[in-house]
């Protein structure tokens, strides 16, 4: 006999529910048993939203301790917490798409660089990249200002809250909260999280720069080997600016 809690005759109008995909926006359906489904636009794999792994979604010993946790939610632990943060952001930017975007490029190369990097905890950048200009849309309404010490001041308390809101643990909440609280400005010493992050965001505010001021590829190399904190960030900062003058 079938588990009535599985039999999609008792289940009601709730077990069957949209979600916006955090990469593109565009709605995916999930059935309430899904672990994940393919966004049709972007062919992102979504995991489901409504899922609670809890502390699987960031914790790196989550499948010691949950043995029967499916295959491939153990395999995509990260992809489950970088999807929840990622969706939080997009809510919070609602129809602001210019820094919903900027959010996912950084998001993007801290993926890469970080990967690259053997001690960097993947979870406290892809919530540091999603969320590291988080503080602009309080400093514009308080300040109206967008400059980086406004930033600085009104970005970890939105993100503390999302976090916590995730039941994020308070040690990557503390980590990533400093970060955004001077992720403009590096310290005489900072942590490999820190400058995956740095280099991340700069390569695409040099990005965003270069379209309002193309500069040549002498200008790139000098400006890729004088401000990257990180050799990989500096190669993919390098690769990603010389794709534009080509």
């Amino acid at each position: 006999m079938k588990c009535p809690g599985q039999d999609s005759r008792y289940w009601s109008g709730e077990d069957v529910f949209e979600s916006d995909c955090p990469h593109c926006g565009h709605s995916v359906e999930f059935f309430k048993d899904d672990s994940q489904q393919k966004c049709r636009k972007c062919g992102h794999r979504m995991l489901n939203p409504k899922m609670d792994f809890g502390c699987a979604s960031y914790c790196p010993h989550a499948e010691q301790c949950l043995g029967s946790m499916p295959p491939e939610l153990v395999a995509a632990q990260g992809d489950l917490f970088k999807d929840r943060v990622g969706l939080a952001m997009r809510k919070y930017f609602g129809e602001d798409s210019r820094r919903i975007q900027h959010a996912l490029d950084v998001t993007s190369h801290a993926e890469i660089i970080g990967k690259q990097e053997e001690t960097a905890d993947m979870m406290v950048i892809m919530a540091a990249a999603l969320l590291h200009d988080i503080g602009i849309k309080n400093a514009e309404l308080k300040y109206n200002s967008s400059s980086a010490k406004y930033q600085h001041i009104e970005g970890p308390p939105v993100a503390e809250k999302i976090l916590e809101e995730l039941k994020a643990p308070q040690e990557l909440i503390e980590e990533v909260c400093d970060i955004i609280g001077h992720h403009h400005w590096p310290r005489d010493e900072e942590t490999i999280n820190f400058k995956v992050l740095y280099d991340a965001d700069l390569i695409v505010n040099m990005i965003e720069l270069y379209q309002d001021q193309p500069h040549t590829k002498k200008q790139l190399d000098e400006l890729a080997a004088s401000s990257f904190m990180t050799e990989a960030g500096a190669v993919q900062g390098k690769k990603t600016l010389i794709q534009l003058i080509q």
